[in-house]
């Protein structure tokens, strides 16, 4: 087991990538941290784990960032791979809805969360050599997909930034930060997002026909997590079924 009593916090385990990476942490032995704000899809995934710290919090609130980090170091003792998943999208366009909520909604939860919960927890990867795998999308390479998603987007390509960045400054201590862009996983994002859209509908978008499932993107997290990927940082891993490459 390569994560044996190896603390993992993960956001937005409540469902979709989030859960299944919970799961797939807790299956090869680490000591969850399980962060949501939905209690009932959190303690139906807890059930699935062995002994998590499940935290109900909205990681675009300070108060609750910090408790996430304050509670794992009061139970755990320490942080060794932060895996920041939180994410959502509302939307809107320039022409059409509201485009500045639809922004700071966005922004506060897709970037300037993450960037605050890998300030508060970069000390303590710091003692344990850890390291933070951001959660982001092929929607921060392209222009949108579906139509209102540019926020999405925008704050998808200003978190892998965000990854490269966060690498560079924290890679002399031994912290490693990269990224995964996902495009169409298997999800509750549309249906949370009120896209139009069935995840069915990308398959002809996609070169390989198919879908991605949650449990795909968890093992590629746990790679990267892992100390088989010691050499690996400031990356941003693609897996998308093609969606980038398909040009028709």
């Amino acid at each position: 087991m390569m994560f044996k009593d190896k603390v993992v916090i993960v956001t937005g385990a409540s469902s979709g990538i989030g859960a299944a990476a919970a799961i797939a942490f807790s299956a090869d032995g680490a000591r969850v941290v399980m962060v949501g704000r939905d209690n009932t899809k959190l303690t139906a995934v807890a059930a699935k784990c062995t002994n998590p710290l499940v935290i109900l919090a909205d990681v675009a609130k300070d108060d609750d960032a910090k408790r996430i980090v304050d509670e794992t170091i009061k139970k755990f003792g320490q942080v060794d791979v932060l895996v920041n998943n939180a994410g959502m999208s509302v939307l809107a366009s320039l022409l059409e809805g509201d485009m500045m909520k639809s922004y700071d909604t966005i922004m506060s939860v897709n970037v300037r969360a993450v960037v605050y919960l890998t300030t508060l927890a970069a000390p303590h990867l710091i003692k344990t050599k850890g390291n933070v795998v951001n959660i982001s999308s092929v929607a921060g390479y392209v222009t949108p997909v579906t139509p209102g998603s540019i926020n999405y987007g925008v704050s998808k390509a200003a978190l892998n930034h965000f990854s490269i960045c966060a690498a560079a400054e924290l890679g002399p201590h031994g912290v490693r930060v990269n990224g995964i862009c996902p495009g169409p996983v298997r999800t509750d994002f549309l249906t949370n997002a009120k896209y139009p859209s069935s995840w069915d509908d990308y398959t002809t978008k996609l070169i390989l026909g198919r879908v991605c499932e949650a449990n795909e993107v968890a093992d590629l997290i746990m790679y990267l997590a892992s100390e088989k990927a010691k050499s690996i940082t400031g990356s941003n891993y693609v897996i998308d079924g093609g969606i980038m490459v398909k040009r028709s």
